[in-house]
């Protein structure tokens, strides 16, 4: 009975045994690229030998804790580093997970945290020359500066008509968190042309790739474009109201009156000083021991104003003021009629669409390397637990096992320091900025989001003046809110939506849009004006 026994449970123990290994064999085969960084990165992954990338990268601790990242160490600095995928991703197979964690150590006020998953290196680059131009199939991840503060997601999409390449950014992605804290980046990719993005799990935007409303500019174009060869009529009046020919200046109309005559019924106050300055030389002032009047000119003490005007009623000249002249009409102008020649303004005409192509899904080039191409003016950024997956379920538990412990931590380490500070925000008005931070995401508020967040960060660092921001960031809402609702902005002409759209692809060829015009006003500063020392000035006050 006892051997029957043994034997159930050896059974019972193998049987366990293997279905472990299973579970981790497909768990395995779930996640095609997965880095913790608990190893050093050296041989792994390589450093852009590019001269302009100066920027050390290092092997370092998450402030607090013995887990281990990929450290941007330096302020002020390019970097990029780029790690090749021992096997190539095939987004035809199915869903695709792209997910990583990045902490601002030193917060983020002009930089970007992001990264890019590059295409295969027939696309013509080498991974010691990783840059800017590098070739890439999606770029992912926060980027901070100025006006700019978003969570990218760009999709560089082949043409199959044109052959070009063209990027395509998510309309109104997720804000990046404010704080220091360790946070995780989610974008999930579904065959049915769904792309989800998740900010420490929870979903921030939900977008289709194939909706003209998600993307900027849309995937699939526009079936017409106007003709660029069409041209105005000469004889084309876009005027809708025109002078009235027939209209005469009536004849006790003067255009030369002033607007403002003297009063003459003005009187001259009392005790009026006719003989006293407003003005006179300050008594007390000395001439400086070292002032040399070859070198500086003629000494003169500075003015100050004159006690004495202030004990009456004035000094100097007396001038009567001015009223408003009942003459006054100003310049005539003939008033105006409707148009009788009036055409309406005028558009080219449309025509099909050269480029135009009619898609099912998008082609997603493979993804072959994964690589971190940044300009930033902090340091500490901390990359870490770099994953691609072909399974939400195995994204969602390095979330809970590799992320939300640390994360945790810092919370309460973050909460024990508000509590115990004398300043900053508490209490209640933590829980509405928390709310109002949750606002800036929702998609109606468009163009005005980076206005509002600027006007939230002005209000953390200055509690003085929160009770006054706040009312501003309601009142800018509610505006945006009932313009939508009783008043929609006019549809942009193709014309125009065709110009913002190449404007957009130039502006953002290298995906780092926000960054590059600091980075050029950064070495501005760094050559310096040069020039000799400026004269030391006459302490003289003109007259």
């Amino acid at each position: 009975m006892e051997e029957k026994k043994r034997r159930i449970f050896t059974q019972c123990v193998l049987l366990l045994v293997i279905a472990c290994f299973v579970s981790r064999l497909h768990a395995s085969s779930d996640r095609t690229f997965y880095d913790s960084f608990d190893d050093a990165f050296d041989g792994r992954w390589i450093v852009s030998e590019k001269e302009e990338y100066k920027g050390v990268w290092k092997h370092s601790k998450s402030e607090g804790h013995d887990d281990y990242g990929l450290l941007v160490s330096e302020p002020a600095r390019k970097y990029a580093i780029v790690k090749e995928l021992d096997e190539v991703v095939n987004f035809k197979d199915g869903t695709v997970v792209l997910q990583y964690e990045v902490r601002l150590q030193n917060g983020l006020e002009c930089g970007g945290a992001y990264i890019k998953y590059l295409r295969p290196q027939d696309a013509k680059w080498l991974p010691k020359e990783f840059d800017n131009e590098s070739p890439y199939s999606i770029m992912f991840g926060p980027d901070k500066c100025g006006p700019t503060n978003k969570v990218h997601f760009i999709l560089k999409h082949k043409n199959p008509k044109s052959g070009e390449y063209v990027e395509h950014h998510l309309k109104f992605p997720p804000s990046v968190p404010s704080d220091k804290l360790t946070h995780v980046y989610t974008a999930i990719l579904k065959p049915d042309n769904e792309v989800r993005i998740l900010v420490d799990g929870d979903e921030k935007k939900k977008a289709n790739f194939l909706s003209g409303d998600d993307f900027d500019p849309p995937l699939i174009p526009s079936k017409t474009i106007p003709d660029p060869d069409d041209t105005k009529p000469e004889d084309w009046d876009e005027r809708a109201k025109i002078p009235d020919p027939d209209a005469k200046k009536p004849d006790d109309w003067d255009e030369n009156a002033p607007m403002e005559i003297p009063d003459e019924d003005a009187v001259k106050p009392e005790g009026w000083l006719d003989d006293e300055p407003e003005e006179i030389d300050d008594p007390e002032a000395t001439k400086p021991e070292d002032w040399d009047d070859e070198e500086d000119g003629e000494w003169e003490a500075p003015k100050i104003d004159n006690p004495k005007c202030s004990e009456g009623p004035g000094c100097g000249e007396w001038k009567r003021p001015t009223k408003k002249n009942p003459a006054y009409k100003g310049k005539w102008h003939a008033p105006l009629i409707e148009n009788p020649n009036y055409k309406g303004i005028w558009k080219p005409k449309e025509i099909p669409n050269p480029e135009y192509f009619e898609l099912d899904k998008p082609n997603f080039e493979p993804i072959a390397a994964v690589g971190i191409e940044i300009w930033t003016m902090q340091d500490g950024i901390l990359f870490d637990n770099i994953l691609i997956s072909s399974d939400e379920k195995v994204a969602e538990s390095y979330r809970k096992t590799a992320w939300k412990p640390k994360f945790d931590i810092e919370k309460e380490k973050q909460k024990a320091e508000e509590d115990s500070s004398s300043d900053g925000l508490k209490g209640f008005q933590k829980t509405v900025f928390d709310l109002l931070y949750k606002i800036t995401d929702l998609p109606f508020l468009g163009e005005h989001k980076s206005k509002v967040l600027d006007l939230l960060e002005k209000a953390e660092t200055q509690p003085n003046l929160t009770i006054g921001i706040i009312i501003s960031i309601i009142v800018v809402v509610l505006t945006i809110l009932f313009k939508l609702l009783f008043g929609g902005k006019k549809a942009e002409p193709a014309a125009a939506v065709k110009e913002s759209k190449k404007g957009d692809a130039a502006d953002s060829s290298n995906g780092q849009e926000g960054t590059e015009e600091k980075e050029e006003k950064e070495e501005k500063e760094e050559k310096g004006d040069g020039g000799a020392a400026p004269r030391r000035r006459n302490t003289r006050r003109d007259n």
